[in-house]
């Protein structure tokens, strides 16, 4: 049986510190093979929150694999640096945590679904530019010899039934063609709420699930992480584990 966490939107700068605290705990006793993080380490990307989100991901026991989210970078008050170089304390911390993900069933997939800017008026929306698919569609390629192929995310490419939504520009389009490349679940987070639902991506079936957040910026649901577990006979099954 393989075991994994899934947790999103920690918001390091309005983080839940008991949450935190309590998330530590169940994977010090539960010793997942990894933890898999999609997004929104910080609040406003500032140099303290990275420090902080780094302190906290590189105390964890197991590895970490981990994806950007729009508030991991620059906010609008530091336009100069957001154009420049938006992920540049996203990609510091990502160099101090440990990604050693090597286990002969599991393909962990990162998909990028932020902008550093967008033709809209809300910034924090996501998009799937055709470069950031084909650099996750290559990584599924490279390893289409794993039995579990996940592809994690910061926003969900369809929206689900939540309070929020990712609005995801080009996800209809990437979850079909993830779907085509042998991508089985796609993880994300961004709206606080979890979900687990299965769609028709052109005729192809793939999974989508959602987790909600270790911080104080909650929805409809309590803080919690998705609990995964996977075996050859019985697949893929989906815990949401609340605090």
């Amino acid at each position: 049986m393989l075991t994994l966490f899934h947790v999103s939107d920690l918001h390091f700068g309005y983080e839940d510190r008991e949450a935190l605290d309590w998330f530590v705990a169940e994977v010090a006793r539960a010793r997942p093979a990894a933890v898999l993080c999609t997004g929104d380490l910080t609040m406003r990307g500032t140099a303290r929150e990275f420090a902080a989100a780094s302190e906290w991901l590189a105390a964890l026991p197991v590895p970490v694999a981990l994806v950007p989210g729009n508030h991991d970078v620059p906010y609008y008050n530091h336009m100069l640096r957001r154009l420049a170089r938006p992920y540049a304390r996203y990609h510091e911390l990502a160099a101090r945590i440990d990604c050693g993900l090597d286990l002969p069933q599991l393909a962990v997939v990162p998909l990028k679904t932020i902008a550093r800017a967008q033709f809209r008026l809300n910034w924090s929306k996501g998009r799937v530019s055709n470069p950031d698919l084909d650099a996750a569609l290559a990584g599924l390629e490279r390893q289409r010899d794993k039995p579990l192929r996940l592809v994690i995310g910061h926003h969900p490419l369809v929206d689900a039934d939540t309070e929020s939504s990712g609005s995801t520009r080009g996800g209809k389009r990437a979850l079909a063609a993830l779907a085509r490349a042998g991508a089985d679940v796609v993880l994300s987070g961004h709206v606080h709420d979890a979900f687990d639902m299965t769609l028709d991506a052109e005729g192809l079936p793939i999974r989508l699930i959602g987790a909600g957040t270790l911080s104080k910026r909650l929805r409809s649901t309590p803080p919690g992480y998705n609990r995964l577990e996977w075996s050859e006979t019985v697949g893929l099954t989906c815990t949401l584990v609340s605090r």
